[in-house]
């Protein structure tokens, strides 16, 4: 399987803070890939280096074999690339229909409006303001907006924050959905549960990744049921002296 993104010893520093320290892995193509590790860890940080919001001080991303991509993603890679920020305001006063035919109109090639309805399973809600989604209803419609332009690579910043148990399951079907495409996603995440889902989990603490493989695997290695034992395991090990 090919290789979609490559991260190579990635450091990003803020004054006397090493939020992200020397990381490396590979994200191969039509896999989901999690970042996951408690709030500060670096995984923010970690992907908007990734989307080229903010610079690395060393450091590389490669998309696909393309150069450095650790500075800035050019015009090529954004349209290749799709982003669900971790928080993000929508337009009040605007219905969800309105809402897509807005994004849509900032890209000149974009997935056709009813395949992205139902695949994103916004149906139900296309006429109903913003100002009064559901959260679930509300990261249905981020993440349609974050397909709009039918990107190759998805980014999804902790996409399920806030969410009840319900609409966490119901979203992680979208996502099982849109990976069926073929589609490569790199997520975020604090929930360890959520491991579950991707094919291949980095777990990340102050900065560091501490354990990359599958999730069966690590699991197997620390000889636990459950990814959330996983990573107490793993945090009493970095605490012990």
């Amino acid at each position: 399987m090919s290789v979609a993104i490559s991260v190579n010893a990635l450091t990003k520093k803020y004054k006397d803070v090493v939020a992200v320290n020397n990381i490396s892995f590979n994200v191969e193509q039509g896999h989901c890939f999690g970042l996951l590790g408690p709030n500060g860890a670096g995984k923010t940080t970690t992907i908007e280096i990734m989307e080229g919001i903010i610079s690395a001080n060393s450091g590389t991303v490669v998309y696909k074999n393309q150069k450095n991509r650790a500075k800035e993603v050019d015009d090529n890679i954004s349209q290749q690339i799709g982003i669900q920020f971790q928080h993000t305001d929508l337009q009040d006063f605007l219905t969800v229909k309105e809402t897509l035919n807005l994004f849509a109109s900032f890209y000149d090639t974009t997935i056709p409006q009813n395949e992205l309805i139902e695949l994103c399973d916004l149906s139900d809600f296309l006429n109903r303001d913003n100002r009064l989604l559901s959260g679930g209803q509300r990261q249905r419609l981020l993440l349609a907006l974050a397909l709009i332009n039918d990107p190759e690579i998805i980014f999804l910043d902790e996409p399920t924050t806030g969410l009840d148990p319900h609409a966490r399951r119901n979203f992680w079907q979208l996502i099982k959905n849109i990976k069926a495409q073929n589609k490569t996603i790199i997520l975020t995440t604090h929930y360890m549960d959520e491991a579950e889902y991707c094919d291949r989990v980095s777990i990340m603490v102050a900065g560091k990744i501490e354990a990359l493989d599958t999730p069966k695997n690590l699991k197997e290695q620390y000889n636990v049921a459950s990814m959330n034992e996983v990573f107490l395991k793993l945090a009493r090990n970095i605490e012990a002296p």
